[in-house]
Formats: C-alpha cells, sequence, structure tokens
C-alpha cells in the first residue's frame, strides 16, 4: 500500500470513529458533514473522498456498533451451559442493557433511512444478519422439527417483541421504565413466548 493510500485509509478510520463519537453524544441528528471535517483536518468537501456519502458513514457506523453488540451477546451466554430457553432470556436482557448503555448509537441503527430510491448494501445486510444466529441456534435446539424459514420467522418475531420493550422502555416519556423493571418484564416475555411456543408444538 502507498503512502498516499495509508494516509487515505487513516483518515477514513478517523472519520468513521469522529462519526461514531458525534452520534454517541448528540444523536443521529446532530452529525454534520463540516463538525467532522474540523475534526479529522480536512476539508468539508474531502469527507466524500473517503466516504461515498452520509449514508454510507451512518451505515459504517452501524456496524461498529453491531460488532459490540454481537460479543455483548456472546459474553452473555458463555458462562456456564445455560438451556436455550435461558441462552434467549440471557440474550434479551444483554441487547436491553447494550440498548441502554450505548442509546444513542443504538437508536441511530433504527432511525436511520436511506436517501430515496437506495438500497442497503449487502455488506450492511450481512453485519445485521449475522447476529440472528444468537436467536436462532436456541430456537433450533428447541424446535428441531421446525425448518429454516419457520424458525427464522420465529426469531424475528421474537426480536420484534423484545425490541419494541425495549425501545418504548427506554424512551424518556411517559412510558418510559426503570431499567431493573425492564429487565424483569423482558425475560417473564420471552419465557411466556417459548412457553407457548413449546405448548403450542405439542
Amino acid at each position: 500500500m502507498t503512502k498516499a493510500l495509508e494516509r487515505r485509509e487513516k483518515l477514513r478510520a478517523d472519520l468513521i470513529q469522529a462519526a461514531e463519537r458525534m452520534i454517541a453524544e448528540r444523536g443521529l441528528a446532530g452529525l454534520k458533514t463540516r463538525d467532522l471535517a474540523r475534526e479529522i483536518g480536512c476539508a468539508n468537501g474531502a469527507v466524500y473522498n473517503l466516504v461515498a456519502d452520509m449514508d454510507e458513514l451512518v451505515l459504517r457506523v452501524g456496524s461498529r456498533t453491531l460488532l459490540r453488540l454481537d460479543k455483548v451477546l456472546s459474553t452473555a451466554v458463555s458462562a456456564g451451559n445455560p438451556s436455550p430457553q435461558e441462552t434467549l432470556v440471557r440474550i434479551a436482557i444483554a441487547y436491553c442493557d447494550f440498548a441502554a448503555e450505548n442509546l444513542e448509537l443504538w437508536r441511530a441503527m433504527f432511525e436511520h433511512r436511506m436517501e430515496p430510491g437506495k438500497e442497503v448494501p449487502d455488506w450492511s445486510v450481512d453485519d445485521q444478519l449475522q447476529l440472528f444466529r444468537h436467536i436462532y441456534a436456541p430456537l433450533a435446539a428447541l424446535f428441531p422439527d421446525r425448518g429454516t424459514e419457520e424458525l427464522g420467522i420465529t426469531a424475528r418475531s421474537l426480536f420484534s417483541a423484545v425490541h419494541g420493550m425495549v425501545a418504548l422502555g427506554l424512551e424518556q416519556r411517559l412510558v418510559a421504565v426503570p431499567l431493573p423493571a425492564l429487565r424483569k418484564e423482558i425475560a417473564g416475555l420471552v419465557r411466556a413466548m417459548i412457553d407457548g411456543l413449546i405448548a403450542r408444538a405439542a
């Protein structure tokens, strides 16, 4: 790699890290090109020599957030030998805690909308889908007779239920729920859903 390419890659990494800090501090709406350029020491227009557009920049930050979430979920189930149901409970609570501790970065992944006519690139979709293995594997152990597609739908449904509770529970408004209570309610929801699925399968 030439010196020029090395400098560009370093500046690109600095840009993504600066964007991550800015979103964490200000939220997605606070991400401004001129502030990013000033922070990394480049001209305003030079930002778009490092990434294609703001969509790519936000998605790159999102991939970093997803990577950290992936590690958190893996750690949550690494201790002991939890049952598949308890694994799902641990994952759900770990997801809630991660969202609470990384609120603006977590929100940004769901608030961001691509420019009209643009699709989310494959690399970003792959980063998102990778995390579903944490839900899919214990579900496959619980329901070995189910096909891949059916398990995938169940995994997405379970995630949607937990995500909805987290999103509403962490709102700084009337529906806000204290974190210890939210953890307890999420655990109860996951156990109830799995118990119901097991009963229906029987």
